[in-house]
């Protein structure tokens, strides 16, 4: 299990301090005479070799609040200048710590030092070293965590609230059916409602399975080839149901024979992810194509519709899980809302990306761009068996 940084503070804080007070108490030796701590301005001996293997971003501080060594981090996230500490926060800490001796913890938003990137939060712990005014400061970075703690709240939010709806709606067909036990005709019609809802609920559940399963950014278990044709074709199959049952024709077309190096499961459901969505969002008599085309090392699948299409400020959320362009219109359809969340997270997967094309009454265009099996995307026919390159 992994140290929490209170503890690895903690820790490191308690060996320097040793170190320093075993320099303090030893009289240097004639080799490192210069590194004396009397000097006020040195480090003691093995001080610098344990802040050289901290993951965490590290600084000491002498009496004038001059950087006497900062490791490679700490410059990298901008906290350290030449031999100037630039957060004004932690420099106010360290001169409360140099003041009355206590050692300080807390937590400081500082502005992102790269193109396009907000605040970096960390966690900082601040404590005295030695007798002559040096300071430690120990910072860890913990915004990617944040944001994963912010992501989880969202999330359970989010599926608490799209469960009631489904559940609350069973309980209340329930009591209805038993309070019309006497109306055949009426439990009959309730009856097919509970079943509309039961199978909401199941559609739901296998969502938030499958992306929980692949929304952590682990790589796929076991990769084999995947042959692009057949992928399309299980999707076809799984959505053509729904299709039929609005006449709306399902086309497959474009170059045969592409590869990809992935998991044939996993695509096959981003594939009918995209179908669902595009037959839910089509008039009847209308055309879903799917065309497979190389590009380079990558091969790109779009799934395209003759539906209502999506209003500009709304394509770039359409990946975000539980959003809904139409919430009315996506609940009559049984639409979770995760569908083109999971799209995303499979393209992802396969080191690959989704993007979508769309004008309001014209439809839409979603893209999968995933890289090719052996780097080139090269149509091979099936009669010809692929060997595996290692």
């Amino acid at each position: 299990m992994a140290m929490s940084f209170a503890a690895l503070a903690g820790f490191v804080v308690g060996g320097l301090a040793v170190l320093f007070y075993r320099n303090q108490i030893e009289p240097p030796s004639r080799t490192d005479s210069t590194d004396s701590v009397e000097t006020g301005a040195a480090l003691p001996q093995g001080v610098a070799s344990v802040l050289a293997v901290l993951p965490s971003s590290a600084v000491v501080l002498d009496a004038h609040d001059k950087v006497l060594r900062a490791s490679s981090a700490a410059r990298a996230f901008g906290l350290v200048k030449g031999d100037r500490l630039m957060a004004a926060e932690l420099l106010a800490l360290a001169r409360q710590v140099r003041r009355d001796g206590e050692i300080r913890e807390s937590e400081i938003d500082v502005a992102g030092h790269k193109f396009g990137q907000g605040t970096t939060n960390f966690a900082v712990r601040v404590a005295p070293l030695g007798s002559y005014g040096q300071v430690l400061v120990l910072a860890e970075d913990q915004t990617e965590r944040r944001r994963v703690e912010a992501v989880r709240r969202d999330f359970v939010a989010n599926v608490s609230h799209e469960l009631k709806t489904p559940v609350g709606a069973l309980s209340l067909l329930a009591e209805t059916i038993q309070d019309a036990a006497d109306d055949p005709e009426a439990v009959t019609r309730f009856a097919g409602r509970m079943q509309h809802e039961a199978a909401r609920l199941n559609y739901l559940v296998q969502d938030l399975i499958t992306l929980s399963r692949i929304q952590g950014a682990e790589p796929i278990p076991t990769p084999g080839q995947v042959s692009i044709d057949e992928s399309i074709n299980d999707a076809i199959d799984h959505c053509n149901t729904k299709a039929v049952a609005k006449d709306i024709t399902l086309v497959s077309g474009g170059t045969e024979g592409l590869r990809i190096w992935g998991d044939d499961e996993l695509l096959v459901t981003a594939l009918r992810n995209l179908i669902d969505n595009a037959v839910a969002y089509s008039p009847e008599h209308t055309r879903v194509v799917v065309s497979v085309r190389p590009a380079g090392d990558s091969v790109e699948i779009s799934v395209s519709d003759q539906g209502i299409g999506i209003p500009e400020e709304s394509l770039e959320r359409i990946f975000e899980r539980f959003f809904r362009v139409d919430a009315a219109r996506s609940r009559a359809t049984g639409g979770t809302g995760l569908g083109l969340a999971i799209v995303k997270h499979v393209a992802a997967a396969h080191a690959g990306e989704v993007s979508v094309w769309s004008k309001e009454g014209s439809g839409s265009t979603f893209t999968l761009r995933l890289p090719a099996f052996g780097g080139t995307a090269v149509a091979v026919p099936p009669s010809i068996p692929l060997e595996i390159s290692k």
